[in-house]
C-alpha cells in the first residue's frame, strides 16, 4: 500500500451544492452539518445547499462552510475505507480542516474560530485599497524581484501563494500589485488579476492576524494523531503550542504549498486524497508532485478508484482489518508528531533520530520490495517508538494512550497481547 496523505482545499473551492451529495447518503456527513449549524448559530447547511452563491462566497460564510463540507468528506472516508495517513495539509484556510480531522482542534471549535476569521480577514482592509494577481509562465525569483521593486514605503506587494512552480500569487496594495504586474508583463509573464475581497496572506492582514491570536486563545488544542504539514515552514508541526503561532503568521506570510507537496514526495507519499469541494489541489499536485497519484473525495469516479486502490475497512465496528505495514508507518508519524520536552541535543540524537532514521530505512526497503514486514521488524517499530516516548520525555499516560490508538488502528492488538505498556 502507497503511504498516504489528505488534503484540504482553501477558500476559492465553495459552490453551491457541495456537500449535499455525501449528507444525502451518509449519516455522519449530515450530523457534521447539525454539529456546524449549531456551532455558527444559523443554518450553514442549507446555505450550502442552497443559498446564493453571493452570500456562500462571502469571505465569513465561506470558510465555516468549506471546513464544514471538508471535515464530512474526511468522516465519511475514514467510515467507508479508514486508511490513516502518514501526513496531510491544508492549503490556507485548508489548514484548519487538517488540523481539525488530525483531532488538534475540536470541530466546534474550528467551525467559530474561521468564522471570526473571515470577519477579520474581511475587516482588515477597506474594499478596493487591497488586490491580488496569479502569475505564471516566469520563475518565482523574478516575481519576488518584482515585488520588491514595485514596493515603496507607502505601498507594498509580497508573493502570498508558492502554489506551484507555474502558478504564484502576489498580494498587497492595489497600486503596488498593479505596478508589479506591469514589470512581470514585461518580462514575458502572463498576469490575472484574481476577484478577491481582500490582500490575504500579505502584511496587510497583520490587524486580522492579531485578532484571530486573541480569539484562538480562547480554545484548547490537543496533540496530533499524525502530522500535519504548516503553510508557513512547510514542514510538519512540532507539537500543539505551535498551532495558534502557525495560523496567526500563516494570514500575513506566503503559503508554501508547492514546498509542502514536496515535503510529502521526497518523505516517501505515492498517493493523496483531496478532501473538500473541487479539485484544485488535486491539480496542482500535478505539477508540484507528479510521482503522487491523486484523488478528489468530491468526484465519484475518484471515490471508487479510492475504494479500489485501497483495501475497504472491515465492516464490522468490533473489528479491523489487520495491517501490519501501518504498524510501521503509524509508529512513524506518531513519533514525529509527539511533542518534546528535553533539550539535550546528544540525548535526543540518539533516542529519536537515530532509531527514527532506522526504521524509516527500514518502511522504505519494504516499500520498494512490496513486502509485508515481519513480527520482528514491527516490534524495532515499537522500541523506536518506546526509545522517542522516553527521551521526549512523554508523560506514561500519553504514551499508553498513543500505544493504544496505534494497536487499535492497525488491527493489531491481539498481535501484540504480550506487549508492555509503559509504566511509572
Amino acid at each position: 500500500m502507497k503511504k498516504l496523505a489528505l488534503i484540504f482545499p482553501g477558500q476559492g473551492s465553495q459552490y453551491v451544492g457541495m456537500g449535499k451529495a455525501l449528507c444525502d447518503k451518509y449519516e455522519v456527513a449530515r450530523q457534521t452539518f447539525e454539529e456546524a449549524n449549531e456551532a455558527v448559530g444559523f443554518d450553514l447547511q442549507k446555505l450550502c445547499f442552497e443559498g446564493s452563491i453571493e452570500e456562500l462566497t462571502k469571505t465569513e460564510n465561506t470558510q465555516p462552510a468549506i471546513l464544514t463540507a471538508s471535515v464530512a468528506a474526511f468522516r465519511v472516508y475514514m467510515q467507508e475505507t479508514g486508511v490513516a495517513p502518514v501526513y496531510s495539509a491544508g492549503h490556507s484556510l485548508g489548514e484548519f480542516s487538517a488540523l481539525t480531522c488530525a483531532g488538534a482542534i475540536a470541530f466546534a471549535d474550528a467551525v467559530k474560530i474561521v468564522k471570526q476569521r473571515g470577519k477579520f480577514m474581511q475587516e482588515a482592509v477597506p474594499i478596493g485599497l487591497g488586490g491580488m494577481s496569479a502569475i505564471a509562465g516566469i520563475d518565482k525569483s523574478v516575481i519576488e524581484a518584482a515585488c520588491l521593486e514595485a514596493s515603496s514605503i507607502d505601498e507594498i506587494v509580497v508573493v502570498s501563494n508558492y502554489n506551484s512552480p507555474e502558478q504564484i500569487v502576489i498580494s498587497g496594495h492595489q497600486g503596488a500589485v498593479n505596478k508589479a504586474g506591469e514589470i512581470l508583463k514585461g518580462k514575458g509573464a502572463r498576469v490575472i488579476p484574481l476577484k478577491v475581497s481582500a490582500p490575504f496572506h500579505s502584511p496587510l492582514m497583520q490587524p486580522a492576524a492579531d485578532k484571530l491570536e486573541q480569539e484562538m486563545k480562547k480554545y484548547t488544542y490537543n496533540q496530533f494523531k499524525w502530522p500535519v504539514i504548516s503553510n508557513v515552514t512547510a514542514l510538519p508541526y512540532a507539537e500543539p503550542e505551535k498551532i495558534i503561532t502557525n495560523l496567526t503568521e500563516q494570514m500575513v506570510k506566503g503559503v508554501q504549498w508547492q514546498a509542502s507537496m514536496e515535503y510529502m514526495a521526497n518523505n516517501g507519499v505515492g498517493a493523496a486524497i483531496e478532501l473538500g469541494p473541487q479539485v484544485v489541489l488535486k491539480n496542482l499536485m500535478k505539477k508540484n508532485a507528479p510521482s503522487i497519484v491523486t484523488y478528489s473525495y468530491d468526484k465519484a469516479e475518484d471515490v471508487k478508484a479510492i475504494e479500489q486502490a485501497f483495501e475497504k475497512k472491515a465492516e464490522s465496528s468490533d473489528t479491523t482489518k489487520l495491517d501490519t505495514l501501518a504498524v510501521i508507518t503509524r509508529s512513524m508519524a506518531i513519533a514525529v508528531c509527539t511533542r518534546n520536552r528535553n533539550w539535550d541535543n546528544d540525548e535526543y540524537q540518539s533516542g529519536v533520530v537515530e532509531p527514527y532514521r532506522k526504521i524509516q530505512q527500514m518502511a522504505d526497503e519494504l516499500e520498494r520490495e512490496g513486502k509485508e514486514p515481519t513480527m520482528e521488524q514491527m516490534k524495532e517499530a515499537l522500541a523506536m517508538l518506546k526509545s522517542v516516548f522516553t527521551t521526549k520525555k512523554t508523560p506514561v499516560e500519553e504514551q499508553i494512550e498513543r500505544f493504544n490508538q496505534l494497536f487499535g488502528e492497525t488491527g493489531t492488538r491481539e498481535l501484540f497481547a504480550d506487549f508492555k505498556m509503559p509504566t511509572e
